[in-house]
């Protein structure tokens, strides 16, 4: 294999690489270009994911195998289900070192074209830290695989600047300029096939569906009247760091501006969404912030239908967020058991644009 071809490829697949703006598609095109450019048996894509005080799993967010599809994990697997860090001590040496290896195994414990495997870190400040795992028949050359690190450098900056893009400059969430392209995915039907698990692996994954929850800090324009705009910031940074430790990995969290927020929950009935929304709710109230000491917020969600747009959905549960405001915040109200409990009326379209302070 000469040099100059690799190359030439590697700029083309680099191209394909870059227009790509969906994020959980892009390892999956990354183990699908490295494949096609070294002529191997199999290339997947690992990522590490869960909070730092919790043990980390490697999730596989692209698997590549010669005359096969390109599959992945769901994106709303359970970590319990996924291998934790230490079942891969290989690929957890090279995120640490952040420098490539290689190993040969014994030809009894592989399957055919499986015998060598190189490992490369996926060398990114923004998002999730992760690898390249590429398993040949034959040891890779030095040579073969330099064009392979210069892609990998060019991807991690492509990464970057994607995440950055797609999240809030101060919490760290997703920005709402990202929630419509992924409320598109929550509101269509999820089939069998949707997303394929990597053979020989098992996953369980919640039921299908999705609740949408707005949530509001109470009370904060006296937050910030009284306290300063910095203070002010840290209890959005604070309320943002709440919403990752309490909700799952694969939960979507955004910051829509100001004190406001949205969560995209997968799974589960409406006792299940609930119990998350309230979890929340109590982990926010029973924090102590640094010279405010107590904040709470107002939630409201709704269940998210096939035939909802963004605005629907969020004028829903939005309905919540005004009605727990006028009961006296601090509470988790649902839109759907609103409207039952004949609260209000499920043709009602107020937007909830008002403020109560």
């Amino acid at each position: 294999m000469t040099v100059q071809p690799v190359v030439e490829d590697a700029i083309s697949h680099l191209a394909a690489l870059t227009a790509q703006r969906d994020r959980e598609m892009l390892d999956v095109s990354l183990a699908q270009g490295v494949l096609e450019l070294l002529s191997v048996t199999s290339v997947g894509v690992y990522r590490l994911v869960g909070r730092d005080d919790e043990p980390r799993h490697w999730l596989c967010s692209g698997l590549a195998r010669r005359g096969q599809l390109t599959v992945s994990d769901p994106p709303w697997v359970d970590l319990e289900s996924l291998p934790p860090l230490a079942a891969y001590p290989m690929r957890a040496s090279v995120l640490d070192s952040r420098l490539l290896e290689q190993a040969e195994l014994s030809e009894e414990v592989t399957e055919p074209g499986l015998r060598h495997v190189t490992v490369l870190p996926l060398l990114v400040e923004v998002g999730l830290p992760g690898v390249l795992e590429v398993w040949s028949e034959k040891p890779l050359s030095l040579q073969s695989l330099r064009p392979i690190q210069t892609l990998l450098k060019v991807f991690g900056n492509f990464q970057n600047l994607l995440e950055s893009s797609q999240r809030d400059a101060l919490t760290g969430l997703l920005n709402r300029q990202t929630f419509d392209a992924t409320f598109l995915k929550a509101s269509m039907p999820v089939t069998a096939d949707a997303y394929q698990v990597p053979a020989g692996e098992r996953r369980s994954v919640p039921a299908t569906g999705y609740w949408l929850g707005v949530v509001d800090i109470d009370h904060f324009k006296k937050v910030n009247d009284g306290f300063g705009h910095l203070i002010g910031d840290e209890v959005l940074v604070l309320v943002a760091r709440i919403m990752r430790q309490s909700f799952r990995h694969y939960d979507r969290l955004y910051r829509f501006g100001g004190e406001e927020f949205v969560i995209l929950l997968r799974g589960g009935t409406e006792v299940d969404a609930m119990g998350a929304f309230e979890r929340f709710r109590k982990n926010v109230e029973s924090y102590p912030f640094p010279q405010i000491n107590r904040v709470t917020v107002s939630v409201g969600f709704t269940e998210i239908e096939h035939k909802d747009t963004p605005n629907v959905s969020f004028s829903r549960a939005d309905q919540g967020v005004y009605q727990a405001k006028h009961q006296g915040r601090n509470q988790v109200l649902c839109y759907e058991a609103l409207v039952r409990e004949g609260v209000l009326k499920s043709e009602d379209t107020h937007v909830g644009d008002v403020e109560l302070f």
